[in-house]
Order: C-alpha cells, then sequence, then structure tokens
C-alpha cells in the first residue's frame, strides 16, 4: 500500500531523529528527502536551518522537482540539497527516499584514493553496489546534475570523492538501511587502517557468494523495515515530538 503524504511526513521525520540519535549530523546541513505520491513528483525535505532534532513532521518543506517550495512555510531550503535531490529523483523514479552525510568515517573514505575496499564484513555485502562520482566543489551548480546521475547509474549508493556518503532507497527504511551499512563498512575500514596492521583480502569468490547472498535475502523486496521500526521505537521513548 503507498503510504500518504502525512505518513510519509512522520516516517521522514522520524529519519532525521535516527541519523541525529546515530550521530549522522553535520550542524544544520545535509540532507533526507522522499518522494511524495501523486503526478506533481513533489519531494519533502528538511528546513534550512534546523538541526535535525527539530524536524518534524509539519516542518518538513514540500518542493516540486525543479527545487521550488510549493506550500506556505516558514523556512527556506539548501540550494545543496536542491542540486543533489532533484537530480536524482527527476532521473531515478524508483529512488523514493535519497540521503546525504558527512560522518567522518563517510568523509575518510570519500578522501581515500582507493575509496571503500570490500574486505571487511559490510563492505563485501556491498560488493558492486557502489558508484563514485568525483568532487567538483560545493553541489549548487545545475550543469553537474548530470553527471552526478551518470555516476550514480542503477546504483543506489554513492560514495562522493572528498565529500561523502549518498543513499537511496524505494522506502525510507531501505534508504535507512543503505545508510547504515555504508557507514559500517567506512566505520570498520577507518578503524582497521588505524591499527596499521595488514588487512585480510576477502577473495573474489567470497565477495561473489555474498553479492548473491544479498539479492537471495531480500528477495527483490525493498530492505530495512524491521531494524528502521526498532529504531523508531528507541526515538518514540526518547522524543516523540517528530510526529507534531
Amino acid at each position: 500500500m503507498e503510504k500518504t503524504e502525512q505518513e510519509l511526513r512522520i516516517q521522514l521525520a522520524a529519519c532525521y531523529r535516527i541519523f541525529d540519535h546515530m550521530g549522522w549530523t553535520e550542524m544544520i546541513f545535509n540532507h533526507i528527502t522522499v518522494k511524495l505520491p501523486g503526478d506533481e513528483h513533489h519531494f519533502l525535505i528538511n528546513p534550512y536551518g534546523l538541526h535535525y532534532s527539530e524536524v518534524t513532521a509539519s516542518n518538513l518543506v514540500k518542493v516540486d522537482i525543479e527545487g521550488n517550495i510549493v506550500e506556505d512555510t516558514d523556512y527556506t531550503v539548501n540550494p545543496a540539497g536542491i542540486v543533489i535531490h532533484t537530480a536524482i529523483h527527476a532521473a531515478r523514479p524508483e529512488a523514493h527516499c535519497i540521503a546525504h552525510t558527512h560522518t567522518n568515517a563517510g568523509m575518510a573514505v570519500a578522501c581515500s584514493q582507493e575509496g571503500l575496499r570490500t574486505d571487511n564484513f559490510y563492505s563485501a555485502l556491498l560488493h558492486n553496489r557502489i558508484a563514485y562520482h568525483d568532487f567538483e566543489g560545493l553541489t549548487v551548480r545545475d550543469d553537474e546534475k548530470p553527471r552526478l546521475v551518470a555516476n550514480l547509474g542503477d546504483k543506489s549508493l554513492l560514495i562522493l570523492r572528498n565529500h561523502g556518503l549518498l543513499t537511496c532507497g524505494r522506502t525510507i527504511p531501505e534508504a535507512f538501511i543503505n545508510q547504515w551499512t555504508l557507514e559500517r563498512s567506512c566505520e570498520i575500514q577507518v578503524a582497521c587502517d588505524a591499527t596499521g596492521k595488514a588487512i585480510i583480502p576477502v577473495n573474489d569468490d567470497v565477495l561473489k557468494i555474498s553479492e548473491q547472498l544479498m539479492e537471495m535475502q531480500t528477495k527483490g523486496e525493498p530492505a530495512g523495515e524491521l531494524e528502521f521500526n526498532a529504531f523508531v521505537r528507541i526515538i518514540d521513548k526518547i522524543d516523540p515530538s517528530y510526529k507534531n
């Protein structure tokens, strides 16, 4: 069943609070969006100037596919968020939710010339699932959109070189679990590199098996529902004001 706008508002606001709980915030910056039902191609984005802990269902901002605000609001939206999210929402209609972060581990791997290696438990699960986009400075120029979309291709996980992480999902929970898995992969790689010890490689046969098992486990359906709902219950105990 397709969720209503109000249901998506509450779920997206919960997602912002979960990201805050996980420590995936960057002052008032970064963004998570969700596409709304209907033919208008509208989506919701966070109000520019609010911390993720302040986002609620009612203060999320509705914009069109060009990034224009289409409802009365006291807030503006982040221009960088508009460029990234309008580009991907327009090109990838199945990418209903898109999340972008600047975490320490994610940015460390994004700044690494080799990118994310497939030599830990989580990164092995992401074998052949990650795309890369070269850094072009602050993401506020429309002319970057075609290159961003081309580099993402049909993948749902993107490492923005020298910049951070981006994930897509057919649902908000799927974007969340993609973000969590990519973030954990980066955290473990950074921790391993900090030891200065040699890393045990994972051979290609095991990587292929991991890729196949992941496909079998999800059975083509959006993942992350159980994990996301577990965190929603945690947030509800801490501060359920996101529903307002």
